[in-house]
């Protein structure tokens, strides 16, 4: 098991489509994953979520969150971020990255298309500036 760098890891979890799974906490304690497209923008992890869902709930609240990104393929590898979130409900920006999201994970031929089905109002764009980064490749190596 190895440590990665700051440039492995953000290599790592901008490669291929791999989901982040998102984790924050409800009012009454409760844990909630769920998995999130999501791009890196300089010091911010970048992801769309609807205003009613539960991580919008949960981020209002307390902007404290964690991404774990995994590839599940021997010999494993992991990054944790953990951060503060920030949401806005610009829909200039919204829609910007639900589009770029929309390319990254089902592909350019279909960005706009699923820019216009994330990136409308109601939507928010999260930021989960990043804090402390945990990352380690070849854990069963």
């Amino acid at each position: 098991m190895e440590r990665m760098t700051e440039a492995e890891w953000r290599e790592f979890v901008m490669a291929g489509t791999k989901t982040g799974k998102l984790a924050v906490t409800r009012a009454d304690g409760r844990p909630h994953v769920t998995p999130v497209w999501f791009a890196l923008d300089g010091d911010d992890v970048v992801f769309t979520t609807h205003e009613t869902s539960v991580k919008a709930h949960a981020l209002r609240r307390d902007p404290r969150a964690a991404l774990c990104v995994d590839d599940q393929r021997p010999p494993y590898s992991y990054v944790l971020i953990e951060g503060t979130a920030t949401l806005s409900a610009e829909l200039e920006e919204v829609l910007r990255w639900a589009t770029l999201l929309g390319g990254r994970y089902m592909g350019e031929d279909r960005a706009e298309e699923f820019g216009e089905r994330n990136g409308r109002p109601g939507e928010l764009l999260v930021r989960l500036r990043i804090g402390n980064v945990i990352a380690y490749r070849a854990i069963a190596g």
